[in-house]
């Protein structure tokens, strides 16, 4: 940082060295009583071991590295009154309730509305319509209500009850036992597929850029894009008809539309929209399958096979693509010219492990285990938790326990993290 800054960027001034946790502490004390008078808004400070040789020891877990951690200031907080409740309708049929407040403003931003993630949340907190509540910015950021301020309560708050029927399309709305989560049943219900278009085009999916949550609703509501499929048969002569639509501007759209077709597979597997498949799960789904006519064709019992997957996601993804809705958005994605299978190079190496199983054992510093079995079944390989002649391999970590003497009295080949990477071509 010194470096830098002697270099002429900009680097800011109160960074200090402390030689003690003690010494991070009295920092964090001093600036949580200065901070009210810093020009800027500030969260809390990242703690760091400062020796890049330790560093590179420490390693990481996944992204996350083991030599830094974010130090949180208190929220500050504020009251306001809560006017009134209302609920939204999300891509997967979620009913999301979420607060409307008379403006209050906390740490220099006026919060008018917050979420309050499910009616469990809001029975917990006993918030009710009505109340006073106390409102905070969660990591600084996120507006979230503490809850009520008993005492200031008349007699008139109301207790809120989740609508049987959806506020969008009227249909029934159901709770499944184990969920904390409302659910509108229909699944061509129309908020729920101006939120998958929402998604498709976002920055994680399929990143369409100029066609954000303001254009997609637009398309959306003038009946020219109804599901994702149809934002590939978009026309110039179609997005003029649009509001401040220009010839420019529908130009760089249908650019940016035809070059989403060269996404990669964990894109377009993401942008699909699967309920309970994120970003890191699109990445494992697309490296194991290698397509999605692959991935369509799986078995739950085959998909739990994967690691960090369990039968909640399994059956999730063996859901979407049992609707003949969803099976038809992908052959038109298919149709329009869609990429739905993974580079030929990344297809070639998918059976570099084939007939071949690995057993970790120890403390890897490249990526967490989860990660690396991944990988070895992305490569065509097993991936065991205990040692047993069915075993080819054993990785070696730091620390390893005696999963490595088991390999040796077996005549298991053992190997280092470092000539596993060669084996899977990462090195």
């Amino acid at each position: 940082m010194q470096w830098l800054a002697s270099l002429g960027f900009k680097t800011n001034p109160l960074s200090v060295r402390a030689g003690s946790l003690q010494e991070a502490q009295n920092v964090y004390a001093r600036w949580m009583a200065e901070r009210s008078d810093w020009p800027y808004e500030a969260d809390g400070m990242v703690v760091k071991v400062d020796s890049l040789a330790l560093q590179t020891q420490l390693g990481n877990v996944g992204r996350e590295p083991r030599w830094a951690i974010a130090y949180k200031f208190p929220a500050v907080q504020g009251t306001t009154k809560l006017l009134e409740i209302r609920v939204n309708v999300g891509r997967t049929g979620s009913l999301n309730p979420y607060a409307v407040m008379e403006p209050v403003k906390v740490g220099g931003v006026t919060i008018t509305q917050a979420a309050l993630h499910n009616e469990d949340d809001i029975r917990r907190k006993d918030i009710r319509v009505g109340d006073t509540v106390v409102i905070q910015r969660a990591g600084d950021v996120i507006p979230e209500i503490v809850g009520p301020v008993e005492s200031l309560r008349t007699g008139h708050e109301r207790v809120f009850h989740m609508p049987p029927t959806c506020p969008v399309c009227n249909s029934e709305v159901i709770r499944l036992e184990g969920e904390s989560v409302h659910r509108c049943t229909n699944t061509a219900c129309p908020a729920q597929a101006l939120e998958k278009i929402k998604h498709f085009v976002s920055r994680g999916a399929m990143d369409i850029d100029g066609v954000g949550e303001k254009l997609s609703q637009s398309l959306f509501e003038s009946g020219l894009v109804h599901d994702i499929a149809d934002l590939y048969a978009l026309s110039k002569e179609a997005l003029l008809t649009l509001e401040r639509m220009g010839e420019t501007s529908a130009d760089n759209v249908l650019q940016s539309i035809e070059a989403s077709k060269e996404q990669d597979l964990a894109r377009v597997v993401f942008g699909l929209g699967i309920p309970l498949v994120g970003q890191e799960y699109a990445q494992l789904l697309a490296d194991t399958y290698g397509s999605v006519d692959a991935l369509s064709h799986a078995a739950a019992e085959e998909l739990e096979q994967i690691p960090s997957i369990g039968p909640k996601i399994a059956e999730s993804i063996v859901a979407y693509f049992r609707q003949e809705s969803n099976r038809s958005i992908v052959e038109r994605l298919r149709a329009a010219g869609v990429k739905l299978e993974a580079e030929s190079t990344e297809r070639q190496s998918a059976d570099l492990f084939e007939g071949l199983t690995f057993v970790f054992t120890g403390r890897l510093e490249s990526m967490s285990r989860p990660e690396a079995e991944a990988l070895v079944v992305s490569l065509g390989g097993k991936a065991a938790q205990d040692v047993s002649k069915k075993v080819t391999h054993v990785v070696v970590g730091a620390d390893a326990g005696s999963k490595a003497e088991r390999a040796k009295k077996l005549g298991i080949p053992t190997i280092n993290e470092v000539e596993f990477q060669e084996m899977a071509g990462r090195v």
